[in-house]
């Protein structure tokens, strides 16, 4: 197929399939996320902790990533990386972050920004060992974002460390461990014919969400 400009712009889809009012949403945001987080459970839709992050240098340049949610409560969402990491060196930086959701299927969106905090080394221990075996020799062996000549390299380190720990405890690496961002803002969007969406923003101020509509 040969792809133009005209194939691309006519791309669209009407949004029908549910609907957000105020009087329906609840007043903690986190609940709301949760009511649509097991929805998506519940849709048995594919990998649906899978979320953007965004995040920026020190001068501001941003960048984007797809992680994966790991937890999440009144304090915030979770997710677990190298520390070394592009993210990781922007966020020690400039310790703000944005979350972004997207549930093709349920129409659905989730925005969420605020400031962003490394857990505790407790918390990245017990989750580390909760992995797989293959996942807690993988976050050894990768220099995660730097230049490698060959994957063979990390293959044949994967096979070495495989040897070495077979019937041990994996030690965690010093340069892995999770984050937490912790909202200061959360909206959420359900697509609506017309491309009339319905969005409702929570913003935290004063230590109390505040809840307003905008506008498509």
């Amino acid at each position: 197929m040969e792809l133009t400009k005209e194939m691309i712009q006519s791309l669209r889809q009407d949004y029908r399939s549910a609907e957000l009012s105020e009087k329906d949403a609840d007043k903690n945001p986190i609940k709301q996320f949760e009511k649509w987080f097991a929805a998506a459970m519940d849709a048995q839709l594919y990998e649906p902790n899978v979320m953007t992050l965004a995040t920026a240098d020190k001068s501001g340049k941003p960048n984007a990533r797809i992680v994966l949610l790991k937890g999440f409560d009144e304090n915030g969402f979770s997710f677990y990386t190298n520390y070394l990491s592009t993210k990781g060196k922007e966020i020690k930086k400039n310790p703000q972050a944005c979350l972004v959701f997207f549930w093709a299927e349920l129409e659905r969106q989730v925005r969420i920004e605020g400031k962003i905090e490394k857990l505790s080394k407790e918390a990245s221990e017990k989750y580390f060992h909760s992995r797989p075996i293959g996942s807690q020799i993988g976050a050894i062996v990768s220099p995660q974002s730097q230049i490698i000549t060959d994957r063979q390299l990390l293959e044949n380190k994967v096979e070495e460390l495989t040897t070495q720990y077979e019937g041990k405890t994996i030690p965690k690496p010093a340069h892995w461990g999770g984050y937490i961002v912790k909202p200061t803002s959360i909206e959420f969007w359900q697509g609506r014919t017309s491309r009339l969406h319905d969005r409702i923003k929570y913003d935290l101020i004063n230590g109390k969400w505040q809840t307003n509509r905008l506008a498509p």
